[in-house]
């Protein structure tokens, strides 16, 4: 590659439901220089998750994509960091970013290789720690019940449930998914939401309804949940991957009965909520992935030029744990 030149895929054209691969556009410029109070980045890792379609859907045309990554400091004007330090923060879909003291948080090894910075010990295991405990307050003996359960939120959700005595059903696309929820990080029930009749399903999986149910996806399965609700359940809307290429929401049936039949509660939430705890939640979850307790599986895609492929495959379910984007050999 010839030198001082930073490749970004940016925004070509707003995508019109399912986003395809000519909506973006790989364009190059010059490596940024940092100004004071700034650091430049090497994208080591790239985080590609789901929200990110909404994201697209108000970004400008001909702007870099936002995601979070993370990297190394190649040149600092920003105090406390040098080069060679590992960071993360919103670098977007190109090779070399610039990060302010906002934006760039420095990554502990300690506690694991750097790509767990955006996976199990970043936004998505924060997300599952602070969406499961604070939100949904599972008791022990509750049945929580985790849509997209395989998938980077979901099977964090699931595994912190299952630390705290409770009995978890999930709900995947696959039986190799199913499998992996209930045979290697101890789901107690599995469900295929392809091939299964969800509601049927969860009749017998949670006789006794569902205490908590973590949201990562909307629309059929999440209608299907609801009509298993416990007394004074608790569900988290965290996600609606199954919506987010619809240009007008669709149709659904009335679920009001079923919360106010059963007196339960539900409530929307993101992860941006805890930023003072996130620390905190971070370190434990760090204990947890030490110990053994959770399990995490990457699902690491070699090279830069593969994003929008391997992002519009998320957007279909075909990745299987934390989708990454591998930058560097380093």
């Amino acid at each position: 590659m010839p030198e001082n030149v930073n490749r970004q895929w940016v925004l070509k054209s707003r995508p019109d439901g399912m986003p395809t691969e000519t909506d973006f556009d790989l364009a190059e410029s010059p490596i940024p220089g940092p100004e004071f109070g700034q650091v430049l980045v090497k994208s080591l890792w790239n985080s590609l998750d789901p929200y990110m379609r909404g994201r697209i859907s108000s970004s400008p045309i001909g702007g870099v994509i936002e995601s979070e990554a993370v990297g190394r400091v190649m040149e600092s004007k920003l105090d406390g960091f040098k080069p060679g330090d590992i960071v993360r923060g919103r670098i977007g879909w190109q090779e070399y970013g610039l990060l302010d003291v906002t934006s760039a948080y420095a990554v502990n090894p300690d506690y694991g290789p750097i790509s767990t910075s955006v996976g199990v010990l970043g936004m998505p295991g924060l997300t599952a720690y602070f969406g499961l405990l604070d939100v949904c307050e599972p008791k022990p003996g509750d049945t929580v019940v985790v849509s997209s359960a395989s998938g980077a939120v979901g099977a964090v959700v699931g595994q912190i449930a299952k630390i705290g005595g409770c009995r978890v059903v999930a709900i995947a696309g696959s039986d190799e998914k199913v499998a992996y929820c209930v045979d290697e990080l101890g789901f107690d029930v599995g469900i295929n939401y392809k091939t299964e009749d969800v509601s049927e399903a969860l009749g017998k999986a949670a006789p006794n309804g569902v205490d908590c149910y973590f949201d990562n996806v909307g629309g059929p399965i999440t209608e299907a949940v609801m009509e298993h609700l416990a007394m004074y359940s608790r569900t988290v809307i965290c996600g609606r991957i199954s919506e987010y290429n619809e240009g007008e929401p669709s149709m659904g049936p009335r679920i009001l009965r079923y919360l106010h039949s059963t007196r339960s509660r539900i409530q929307g939430f993101t992860v941006n909520q805890y930023p003072s705890q996130f620390e905190d939640g971070r370190a434990q979850l760090a204990r947890w992935v030490k110990s053994g307790e959770i399990k995490y599986r990457e699902d690491i895609v070699e090279g830069f030029e593969n994003s929008p492929k391997a992002f519009i495959g998320q957007l279909g379910g075909a990745n299987f744990g934390k989708l990454l984007i591998k930058m560097s050999d380093e």
